[in-house]
């Protein structure tokens, strides 16, 4: 049985056809997490500010729970990220 060329290219065509939709797809996912995106790397930025503290830090400053908390309700709590360290040094001088 011999096929046409005709066939071949058509199948290749829809081939193309198939992997543009999946791009299309992707991209708009990719515009629906934008304000994930933007609120994931302002806490990120916080963090780096805050100096990188680890879980035991945070909870030694806040509380228990502190670790839990988003870096809007640490600043409620009367510690924003960029007194974190001094908040932090006090507190071990504190525990000493």
């Amino acid at each position: 049985m011999v096929r046409s060329k005709k066939a071949t290219l058509k199948r290749k065509l829809a081939g193309k056809k198939t992997k543009t939709e999946k791009a299309a797809k992707a991209q708009s996912l990719k515009k629906s997490m934008k304000g994930a995106g933007k609120s994931r790397a302002e806490g990120i930025r916080l963090f780096n500010l805050a100096g990188r503290p680890t879980k035991e830090q945070f909870q030694l400053v806040y509380g228990e729970r502190g670790h839990l908390l988003t870096w809007s309700q640490r600043a409620e709590a009367g510690v924003p990220a960029e007194k974190f360290q001094t908040a932090l040094a006090s507190a071990m001088r504190q525990g000493q």
